[in-house]
């Protein structure tokens, strides 16, 4: 751990107690003076202080994390790139702000985020209607699908009250690891409930779970493997076990509308699924027994490549943590349906991904995992998985679909995992140089360059704008 200047937080933290600077000095037994230079950031905050904070308050460590820091810091420089303020900003300052108000660098972000959000809408409505735009007020305002996702993204993807409840049924059911059907349909009859298998061959009919609350019954598709059985069974428990929390959670989660409250229900719910399923500890001590081995995992619980990845990006309880992984799911148009971090990685929203990151090349070698050391500008590098699945029905002519899936950590664990133990991981020179998206990437001279980054284009746009008195047709300016 480097030196860590941490005074507000510690501040902060003091206020949330209700204690006096003194008081807090006699609970952690260190002079008063010394805390006072703690949170003045004259001196820093060590990790017998946070073993002291820990041990007398029970703070979660996490919350003093430099891994946050650094989250917090890449969302900021996205920001106020996306505005084209950086130039006034230092990276110095926008460290500082991170380090010392996070709060305030929290809202700053979300802000921004909301300023993005609704400028892209803009786009797409001005698109469709063929109009200069429109003034309704509720075009500020996420999506509901992108606020469940920043819920989930600041909870570090790890939801505490929810996993331990689904890791205690797990116990109290007598499910088993890798044959939990048996002991989730006894369940369901606990509640007086019966399953109907339908088929859906007809896409107009398609179903995956549909329950009849009044004739008690759970309608689910044939076509469904085991694994996907047990995880829709596994949901519609969640709904009927832990609904109180789950409504709980949903009402008091800082949501703008019944649509995003309702969304992140079912989010809560399949959350609690995956924890039935795969429960914590058991999981846990497997991935490690296995050396994070991911097709190994999904034999031994009978799930599949998707549902593991997913659970491993979750691991992040703070008594007992495990590789902290950023899991991600596009198509082939690069379109990104999946993100969850328990990490400090972070890819832009804004200008597409990196097209050398390699789970675009995974799309050309279906089936196969693919592994990339990977290297960010900021000298940060990363160990890299992708693989192939595909959704679908069985039989020759019905549709399916095809996603690459992404599972990254960084390089400090790759020895942990048996993807990691074959790779030089000193040899810098054999790191694959990515990035943010090319809107933000500061590597000028990259093959793949898509367009320039967005201080790059400000300078353009203004020296255009000395001679040029309209818009360069095909320039892209909007």
């Amino acid at each position: 751990m480097r030196k860590s200047f941490m005074g507000v937080r510690l501040k902060r933290f003091r206020e949330e107690q209700g204690l006096t600077q003194a008081a807090l000095a006699r609970a952690l037994e260190l002079s008063p003076s010394y805390l006072n230079q703690l949170e003045q950031n004259q001196r820093p905050l060590t990790v017998a202080v946070l073993l002291k904070l820990n041990a007398v308050f029970g703070v979660d460590i996490q919350r003093f994390s430099e891994d946050d820091e650094v989250r917090l810091i890449a969302s900021l420089r996205e920001i106020f790139s996306e505005t084209l303020a950086e130039e006034d900003i230092s990276r110095s300052e926008i460290s500082e702000l991170a380090a010392n108000l996070p709060g305030i660098a929290r809202v700053l972000v979300r802000l921004g985020r909301r300023q993005r959000d609704l400028l892209e809408r803009e786009v797409v409505l001005t698109a469709r209607l063929g109009t200069g735009g429109g003034n309704d007020a509720s075009l500020s305002k996420l999506m509901p699908y992108e606020e469940v996702r920043d819920f989930f993204y600041d909870q570090h993807n790890y939801i505490d009250p929810i996993d331990r409840m689904a890791e205690r049924a797990f116990d109290e059911w007598r499910l088993k690891p890798g044959n939990a059907l048996d002991a989730l349909t006894a369940r369901l009859r606990h509640h007086d409930i019966r399953l109907i298998w339908e088929d859906d061959d007809d896409p107009e009919r398609k179903i995956l779970r549909r329950f009849d609350p009044e004739q008690r019954l759970l309608r689910l598709s044939r076509n469904l493997r085991p694994g996907q059985v047990a995880f829709q069974i596994a949901t519609q428990l969640a709904f009927l076990e832990a609904r109180a929390d789950i409504d709980g959670m949903a009402a008091s989660a800082r949501l703008s509308s019944d649509a995003a409250r309702q969304l992140l229900r079912i989010g809560l719910a399949n959350y609690f699924a995956g924890a039935l399923i795969l429960p914590y500890l058991c999981f846990l001590g497997e991935a490690e027994r296995l050396s994070y081995d991911i097709e190994r995992l999904a034999h031994v619980f009978g799930v599949g490549f998707e549902t593991v990845c997913h659970r491993l990006s979750t691991l992040q309880r703070a008594e007992r943590r495990g590789v902290p992984f950023f899991f991600v799911r596009v198509d082939r148009a690069g379109n990104i349906s999946k993100r969850q971090s328990a990490t400090d990685f972070h890819f832009s929203r804004i200008g597409g991904s990196c097209p050398l990151w390699n789970i675009y090349e995974a799309f050309a070698r279906p089936g196969r995992i693919l592994t990339q050391l990977a290297a960010m500008p900021d000298g940060r590098a990363y160990l890299w998985l992708a693989r192939t699945v595909t959704h679908g029905h069985p039989g020759y002519d019905a549709p399916g679909k095809t996603f690459a899936v992404g599972l990254g950590c960084d390089i400090r664990h790759a020895e942990r995992l048996v993807y990691g133990k074959r790779l030089n991981l000193q040899d810098s020179a054999q790191f694959t140089p990515i990035g943010a998206g090319c809107k933000l990437c500061p590597r000028e001279h990259c093959p793949q360059r898509a367009f320039p980054a967005l201080d790059a284009q400000l300078a353009i746009d203004e020296n255009l704008s000395a001679f040029t008195p309209y818009p360069i047709q095909g320039s892209g300016r909007r």
